[in-house]
């Protein structure tokens, strides 16, 4: 417990709650590097730390904060943490937890792809992601329960999930039209005034906690809104944003020769990655395994950038290092170019398309939570936009389990059937193509998760192992 009255004459006073930068640093680091096991295991780590050892934060407050970064496109972990950091050290205390957050993921996600760039076809290496994308697809299984059992309260929600379900995985609609239809009835299903769009409430409990304590009736000025800030705010970042973009594209396919970039235009790779990601990081709302259906659908089956085996097996990196699950979006970007390097080499090109897929995947989440935290308390307070994401988070439960049933018809089966009859557009699966040991494995992954609680990285490591035994024994 921090004794606020005790510390006013700290270095700190001034922030009025007595935990130094310092401090902050540890701790954020500790967070970081507990970050495993994708939002729903991040949010808790974060949560345990802040909440129920630190007491930085009231139990009220964090779920405050919590709706607010669900609310927002792209990883909400990774905007929760950036949240509570300027909550407690302005902007500089949201950089520092926002950017250790996904630090340590940036460097592990890095090295895993040179090695899986540079050995990706030794039988060794392809038998750990065998037993990898097992784990994997009873992962994201888990995880349209969890997000099921906490958003489909009613028959809507259900029938708004299996809408969503059908459009995307038979249809091939776009995802960011189906969160976009799913909000506006959930908008206008709560202005008619219909019960089952009314939004979940989060009751708190500790209201003595540090930050709480700090803010008080009279809001400091870091989070009081102002139309001024917001036009600051804005500012720098859309240029963070999107400068260093600029001036890569510049670099790369405007400076030289005009033919050549007549030649090239927009096809060239490092274009397409800062304007797919850059979309992406506007129109991915829906939490992580949203963001990966999305991505799977658009860099598997639109830009050829990487086989759906690859797009597990990245998948698989994320979900066993620290940091937000969306580091996937690295291996995309860095396989990318890895393939299309133009007149770099192939691994100075792979780098850059990775730092740059994460570049413009999360500068834009420091410019949602610095723009729109000050004015987080209107939002809470609007029944038609809370309704409307009620609304997105059923539509969710059924975009994730497109993405389930993806994952295993392409990690399972070995050869699928493209269905092509207006309207369908779908790939069926080749029923004779099954793989025996690739199901064995997802079905003991499962029992092992569902039946016996078993944590993630035990299971992970665990059918990692398998796939290595099943290797040596030549089954695989």
């Amino acid at each position: 417990m921090i004794d606020i009255a005790t510390n006013e004459t700290t270095p700190e006073a001034d922030a009025g709650h007595g935990i130094s930068f310092r401090e902050a640093f540890r701790v954020w680091l500790r967070v970081a590097s507990l970050s495993f096991g994708g939002p729903a295991g991040q949010i808790a780590v974060m949560h345990r730390i802040l909440v129920e050892e630190k007491n930085w934060i009231s139990e009220s407050r964090f779920l405050h904060a919590l709706n607010y970064c669900m609310l927002l496109p792209g990883p909400e972990a990774q905007q929760l943490a950036t949240y509570i950091g300027w909550l407690t050290h302005r902007t500089a205390g949201g950089i520092m937890a926002g950017g250790l957050f996904i630090l340590p993921g940036i460097i592990a996600i890095m090295g895993l792809s040179y090695i899986y760039a540079a050995f990706g076809q030794v039988g060794f290496i392809e038998a750990v992601f065998f037993g990898l994308k097992a784990a994997v697809l009873a992962i994201v299984i888990q995880a349209v329960v969890r997000v099921g059992r906490r958003a489909l309260r009613n028959r809507i929600m259900i029938a708004l999930a299996a809408t969503a379900f059908i459009a995307i995985f038979f249809f091939n609609v776009p995802f960011p039209l189906i969160i976009i239809s799913a909000g506006v009835i959930g908008y206008f299903g709560a202005k008619s005034g219909r019960p089952e769009f009314a939004a979940v409430e989060h009751g708190g409990g500790n209201n003595a906690a540090a930050v709480d304590s700090m803010l008080g009736e009279e809001l400091p000025d870091h989070v009081r809104p102002s139309v001024a800030r917001a036009l600051r705010v804005s500012a720098v970042w859309l240029l963070l944003w999107l400068v260093p973009v600029a001036a890569l594209l510049i670099a790369f396919w405007l400076i030289p020769v005009i033919a050549l970039l007549f030649a090239r235009g927009s096809a060239d790779i490092f274009s397409q990655i800062a304007v797919f990601f850059s979309k992406m990081a506007v129109v991915t709302f829906g939490g992580a395994y949203a963001v990966l259906a999305y991505v799977a659908q658009q860099a598997v089956e639109h830009y050829h950038w990487v086989q759906p085996r690859e797009m597990l097996d990245g998948l698989g990196m994320a979900e066993t290092t620290p940091g937000p699950l969306i580091m996937v979006l690295q291996f995309v970007g860095f396989m990318a170019a890895y393939r299309d390097p133009g007149t770099l080499s192939p691994m100075l090109a792979a780098t850059l398309g990775g730092l740059l897929a994460t570049w413009v995947t999360f500068t834009p989440c420091f410019l949602w939570i610095f723009l729109g935290a000050p004015f987080i308390e209107r939002l809470r307070g609007n029944v038609g936009l809370n309704a409307a994401f009620s609304a997105i988070t059923a539509a969710v439960v059924g975009v994730i389990l497109n993405l389930a049933i993806w994952f295993a018809v392409h990690s399972i089966f070995h050869a699928t059937v493209p269905v092509h009859a207006f309207p369908l557009s779908f790939d069926a699966p080749l029923l004779t193509s099954v793989d025996p040991w690739a199901l064995t494995l997802a079905l003991a992954a499962a029992i092992a998760i569902f039946r016996l609680k078993a944590r993630m990285i035990a299971t992970l490591g665990a059918c990692c192992a398998a796939g290595i035994v099943l290797y040596l024994l030549g089954a695989i």
